[in-house]
């Protein structure tokens, strides 16, 4: 049974949080820090505007502290991880921010936050009643993933809606606006949002027992909480995005679903929205890219417009796997009694020097068919066809021989590269393979045209497998071209092939410093073209000793060159990319 992640960088688990809002004060001069309290605020704070207070729970950086900022909260009480903070806290940031105009304290719906915030308002009141009224409390619940049945009692959860509610009742704020012009937009913007969370596992809190993951290796867990509450539905095994996505959307956007449709949407083609999509913390970059892009492609198709678009960390649960999904339904042009879609969106797009919001174009998305609407680059054929292999169906035959024995190695090829390097090699031949293969199947790959087959590859490795592996096998095939070119026969002879490939070897040495031996596929690559003129299988059996020999050979080059080699030695694995050559040329030769 795997388990969840949980190695952590810090001193120890109590000194975690203010060691990190120490460290968000030094990123950021603006801000002060009330060590005692664990209260993040302005260091020069404007008292003659409304003050923005939030907080909770740590873990969810940047929220709560990296928003503190100007046109965006004003201060941030932090609690333990996941844990409310206690009203003593909020009741020094209340004194911390107190300012002429009033303030609006805005918390996510979780009883701990509700009540200890709640309770810090109260008390301040039984203070200061003659301030009282100027001190709003607002509650923000946008999870969709509990139905009204399950949360009759206790509401929606507070999920990565609030973010948009601090920066655009942040950004009015600073405009100069009355602290029930802030509470009235806050408290609309707050019922028009809709969020649905997903992960592949839970997370670690630090400092406590390391629990067994709650999902499957193959499983997904859809509306779980951000401290690890279960969701709503699990499913296995882990759908594509272009099928995911769609169900969650459906979560947000639905008016028939009676345990949901807690936003007004119509669905006829005129809704609206500001989309911001999550990182639950431990979801990597290129992961999130691709959620941003199929959410944007799913909300074409049911005509939901995205007028603004947010993506990356804002609401985490530490190291979770995992993205959340919100959406802002901005009003109609004829809708009355409410704040305009435009102003809305300017305070979202006014500036603020607040680390935690992200950057924004300030403008709606491209539409999806100007993002591939350059022109196609014509390529026009610059050789003949008159150089063919001795027998073309041969040719074909040993080809195909060679990419699926590529396919079938990548496991180990893998293996090998998960020790030796970046673990990369095994998938990136694959790719290679399968690109190849389906070029043999297409007759861009011939053997009644040897030229322009070596081309078709080379240009297949630069653009399937990419990487460093991608760049050589691309160089190399583009020299073996050049060199093919220049023969005079009218069949790939061997003299032919054995002129071409030393041409091809030695202009691939004028890009890499690799030379045998150098534990890298520039040993087996060269053993197979120096042996070739004795014959094709001494050419092959020299290609297999030298990949085998890489198990033995200190690294000079290539990646193993960044692994302790008497490792490398220990374990005894040959090189990876050497490995990959040595499959090709004895799958040629069967």
């Amino acid at each position: 049974m795997p388990v969840v992640q949980s190695k952590h960088f810090l001193n120890t688990p109590p000194s975690l949080v203010l060691d990190s809002l120490e460290g968000l004060c030094a990123i950021n001069p603006y801000l002060a820090l009330d060590p005692t309290h664990r209260v993040v605020y302005l260091a020069d704070q404007d008292r003659s505007k409304v003050a923005l207070l939030c907080g909770g729970g740590s873990g969810h950086e940047p929220s709560h502290s990296g928003f503190v900022g100007q046109g965006a909260l004003t201060a941030a009480v932090c609690g333990n991880v996941f844990a409310s903070p206690s009203a003593g806290q909020v009741r020094r940031a209340i004194d911390l921010i107190d300012n002429q105009k009033g303030t609006v304290i805005i918390v996510k719906n979780y009883t701990g936050d509700v009540l200890n915030f709640g309770l810090a308002k109260e008390q301040y009141a039984a203070r200061y009643p003659e301030t009282a009224d100027r001190v709003k409390f607002l509650t923000v619940g946008d999870d969709v993933a509990v139905g009204r049945t399950q949360g009759s009692i206790v509401g929606r959860r507070g999920l990565a809606g609030v973010c948009l509610v601090y920066k655009i009742a942040g950004a009015l704020a600073q405009r100069g606006a009355s602290v029930d012009e802030v509470y009235n937009v806050a408290q609309y913007v707050s019922s028009r949002l809709g969020t649905i969370g997903v992960g592949l596992d839970h997370c670690h809190v630090p400092g406590t027992a390391v629990p067994d993951t709650h999902l499957g290796a193959n499983e997904v867990e859809i509306g779980l909480g951000i401290h690890n509450e279960s969701g709503h539905s699990r499913v296995s095994p882990v759908p594509p995005l272009n099928e995911l996505i769609p169900t969650l959307l459906q979560m947000i956007t639905s008016t028939t679903d009676k345990e949901r449709s807690f936003v007004p949407f119509k669905n006829d083609g005129t809704d609206r929205v500001v989309l911001l999509i999550n990182n639950l913390g431990g979801l990597s970059e290129l992961e999130l890219g691709g959620v941003v892009a199929e959410v944007r492609r799913a909300l074409s198709k049911s005509g939901i417009q995205i007028i603004r678009l947010l993506s990356g960390s804002f609401m985490t649960s530490l190291n979770m796997p995992g993205f959340s999904i919100t959406m802002l339904l901005l009003p109609a042009t004829n809708d009355t009694g409410t704040p305009s879609a435009d102003l809305i969106l300017s305070l979202l797009d006014d500036s603020t020097n607040t680390p935690g919001w992200k950057w924004s174009s300030r403008s709606p998305p491209k539409p999806l068919s100007a993002l591939s609407s350059l022109p196609p680059v014509a390529r026009e054929k610059a050789w003949s066809a008159s150089l063919k292999a001795n027998d073309a169906n041969q040719f074909n035959s040993a080809i195909e021989r060679a990419c699926r024995a590529l396919i079938v190695a990548e496991p180990e090829i893998t293996r090998m590269d998960n020790i030796a390097g970046d673990g990369d090699c095994g998938l990136t031949l694959k790719g290679g393979a399968t690109a190849v293969l389906e070029a043999l199947r297409n007759n861009s790959i011939s053997g009644n045209d040897v030229l322009g087959s070596v081309i078709t590859i080379s240009r297949i490795a630069e653009d399937a497998m990419g990487g460093t592996s991608g760049a050589l096998y691309s160089i190399f095939f583009s020299a073996l071209a050049q060199a093919l070119a220049k023969s005079s026969s009218e069949t790939t002879t061997q003299q032919v092939w054995c002129t071409a490939l030393e041409a091809a070897l030695a202009r691939l040495c004028t890009y890499t410093r690799a030379r045998p031996p150098s534990r890298t596929l520039v040993d087996p690559l060269a053993a197979f073209i120096g042996t070739l003129p004795s014959g094709f299988g001494e050419a092959v059996k020299a290609a297999g000793d030298a990949a085998e020999g890489t198990k033995d050979i200190d690294a000079k080059a290539g990646r193993s060159a960044y692994v302790d080699s008497t490792k490398l030695k220990a374990e005894r694995v040959a090189d990876p990319g050497a490995w990959g050559v040595k499959v090709v040329v004895e799958a040629l030769a069967q």
